[in-house]
């Protein structure tokens, strides 16, 4: 049986979950822009969802816009801000997720400004660095509230102030940190926040753009009219409604979860600090409580992640959207790290069904590891 410590990546779809959303997956299959019974109570389930996914980050049920996941609404964020506005510099910083940085970059191509805001050793931005880009005429700035790589929190309501002193808009990537610490998107002050219901116990395929309302913002997709015409498409009504009762779920079940991280984590760290070379990253910084990201000098970080499966365990070299790639993280990298030990990491991400014996599953199989990589250096460097 795998020891999964990759939730960053997926959760499982919870029970509670699973059970709300199979109804909508057979005898209740109503498309709910139909006028009809049907139709009506699909229409039903939708604002029930949205009012579920409202109340977990604080928002309203109207500025809730379902999309199939955190990259499409990152997406329709970053491309859709600049309607009627007078700069169209988005300026991001430097440890987004590809989901922010591609459109981003796709908008610079098509004759915007795009800039990018350096962050500490530690993945944070300063506000030093945010009002340099802002200085420099940046009209909307997209800073991710929790990386996915190392978990570093970003102090979003510092940044939104900055921002909005300068007339700048703000949009925050929140997919890693909602259902893992409190997401207020009235106190976080920003204009946008995106959300995935796959990182919280929910299914694939659906997330959120939290939108002011004040926020005049421009549809990606267009046909249909649905999401108040912001987002076409007959709606995943099951997948809505799974994503509905995971934040619901993830809403009761905050507090409990986080002890159970801390619990879990401050031991892996403890555990990790006893072995030869291993590099914690970020570990003084304010994170998200199932994260840790190490580097295992002169072991390549895909090439652990292979030999820790074939261990039968499930972890990850970085973000799972860029994974088989050769490079170096761009976040660590972005922190300074050397790019031979950057090449060596890893990330452990933890979830509701791990246990201190899967710890101590994974200590010991990176002891073996970390022994055998020593062993064949000794023996290349004595023949």
């Amino acid at each position: 049986m795998t020891v999964y410590m990759d939730y960053n990546a997926t959760t499982p779809v919870a029970d509670e979950v699973l059970a709300e959303m199979l109804p909508y997956l057979s005898k209740q299959f109503g498309n709910p822009s139909g006028r009809h019974s049907q139709g009506r109570i699909a229409r039903a389930a939708l604002d029930q969802s949205r009012e579920q996914v409202a109340a977990l980050v604080n928002a309203q049920p109207s500025q809730i816009i379902f999309t199939s996941g955190a990259s499409e609404a990152n997406n329709l964020a970053v491309k859709g801000w600049p309607c009627h506005r007078e700069s169209t510099c988005t300026a991001v910083s430097a440890i987004e997720h590809p989901s922010v940085l591609a459109p981003a970059l796709y908008q610079q191509q098509c004759g915007k400004k795009m800039k990018t805001i350096a962050v500490d050793e530690d993945g944070r931005v300063s506000r030093t660095a945010l009002e340099g880009v802002l200085e420099e005429g940046a009209g909307m700035v997209s800073v991710m509230m929790a990386n996915n790589e190392t978990g570093v929190i970003q102090d979003i309501g510092m940044i939104s102030r900055c921002a909005h002193e300068h007339g700048a808009l703000v949009h925050s990537d929140a997919a890693q940190a909602v259902g893992k610490i409190k997401v207020d998107f009235v106190a976080s002050e920003v204009d946008m926040m995106s959300l995935s219901a796959h990182k919280l116990y929910g299914p694939k395929g659906v997330g959120a753009l939290v939108v002011s309302k004040s926020l005049d913002l421009a549809a990606q997709i267009h046909g249909g009219g649905q999401e108040n015409g912001m987002r076409s498409g007959t709606e995943n009504v099951a997948g809505i409604v799974g994503f509905g009762a995971a934040a619901d779920l993830a809403l009761r079940q905050l507090e409990s979860y986080q002890a159970q991280m801390d619990v879990l984590r401050n031991y892996l760290e403890s555990c990790l600090r006893t072995l030869d070379g291993v590099v914690l990253f970020a570990d003084q910084a304010h994170r998200i409580p199932n994260t840790v990201c190490i580097a295992l000098p002169g072991l390549d970080g895909e090439t652990a992640v292979m030999m820790l499966d074939q261990d039968g365990i499930a972890v990850s070299s970085g973000s799972s959207c860029a994974s088989g790639s050769t490079e170096p993280s761009h976040v660590l990298l972005a922190m300074g790290v050397d790019p031979d030990v950057a090449r060596c990491a890893i990330r452990i991400s933890l979830g509701k069904q791990n246990t201190v014996a899967d710890i101590d599953t994974l200590i010991s199989a990176l002891e073996r590891h970390i022994d055998s990589m020593g062993s064949m250096s000794a023996a290349y460097y004595s023949s």
